[in-house]
């Protein structure tokens, strides 16, 4: 395992991503020798505020699809949206994450543009804005990082196109194309760009999940959010049920990706997902140990987390804003790191 480095093959990945017991122990533990190297066991905090459930598309396996019509939508008010943020800063963190629903109505991008302004104006241009709100044309990229955002994280769900078209309904709005394409318009605008991937999708195979490790690394992408694929019963995809790996292997081949893409990318952030804990309580943890140094306490008002539900059994939906940040700071304490507060944490270049 010690002579794993950034040039391993696709074979070497695959196989890799079925490692289990002593074999898993040191891949992950090679991974976290890097991360120790390249951040000094700091791990950065990112507060996440879940602006809005509205979304006009129909992917078959999100929760805060369109045609869910049992969710009660919501969107935050500018002021909400801004205090939450405030709190985020005065409780160290170093930036905050706004995330959505997919809009692109002026009336959306506009609120979004006037709340990044007036975050950066109420802390003193000291907290870090990353959006994380699908599909924009370019001209809306630039409004936003012009106004103060300057990360934007945009998951692929899959590099694999066959597979993708497998996951959305076959039309303009849910275009693999698009998505790579907005992919790149992030990285030319200036974004810091992040993506990321589902593990554990009905039909995907490991050699999928390789070459969307790859595909992270050809295209130099900074940050990556990966998660286990968590089951949503108001959604298409909730009769492919019995045709997945189970949570134990989907929680394994997410830490696994995770390790890998440290092997392979020493520099960049990479999240250890909320999505873990939904299936392992101990899985953000587990995460930090094997590669991961961001992680994302949910600072969305106690009444709207409940509503913004993308995945089943949501950790925290209950918890106050500040057990949220006490629950993540004491992961990391157990993970024997240290958080770097007041800090954006922007990934190594």
């Amino acid at each position: 395992m010690s002579a794993l480095n950034s040039n391993i093959s696709l074979n070497d990945i695959v196989s890799l991503l079925s490692a289990k017991g002593e074999r898993q122990k040191k891949l992950h533990k090679s991974a976290d020798t890097i991360t120790l190297n390249s951040f000094k066991g700091k791990v950065w905090l990112r507060g996440i505020i879940e602006y809005s459930n509205i979304c006009f598309k129909n992917c078959y396996y999100c929760g805060i699809r369109k045609d869910n019509n049992k969710l009660k939508r919501y969107r935050l008010n500018g002021n909400e949206t801004v205090e939450k943020a405030v709190y985020a800063w005065k409780s160290g963190l170093g930036s905050v994450l706004l995330q959505s629903g997919e809009e692109r109505s002026n009336l959306f991008i506009e609120s979004v543009n006037n709340i990044i302004k007036e975050i950066k104006k109420r802390t003193n241009g000291e907290l870090a804005i990353v959006l994380s709100m699908g599909e924009q044309s370019t001209k809306t990229y630039k409004k936003w990082f012009n106004s103060g955002a300057h990360r934007y994280l945009l998951r692929i769900e899959s590099s694999n196109k066959e597979l993708y078209e497998k996951l959305h309904p076959n039309d303009n709005l849910h275009n693999f194309n698009n998505r790579l394409k907005a992919v790149e318009s992030l990285k030319k605008v200036g974004f810091i760009t992040g993506t990321g991937i589902m593990t554990g999708l009905p039909g995907q195979s490991k050699e999928d999940i390789a070459k969307d490790i790859l595909f992270i690394k050809e295209r130099e992408i900074l940050m990556s959010g990966n998660g286990p694929y968590i089951v949503h019963k108001e959604t298409p995809l909730f009769n492919s049920y019995t045709n997945i790996p189970d949570a134990n292997e989907r929680v394994n081949l997410t830490l696994n990706m995770i390790a890998l893409l440290r092997i392979l990318m020493p520099n960049i952030n990479i999240a250890a997902t909320t999505a873990l804990d939904a299936l392992d309580k101990k899985g953000r943890l587990k995460a930090l140990k094997a590669g991961a140094n961001v992680i994302m306490p949910n600072i969305t008002p106690t009444k709207q987390k409940k509503s913004y539900s993308i995945y089943s059994n949501k950790p925290g939906i209950n918890n106050s804003l500040s057990d949220n940040i006490k629950n993540v700071e004491e992961i990391v304490k157990e993970s024997g790191k240290i958080i770097a507060y007041n800090e954006w944490g922007d990934p190594l270049q």
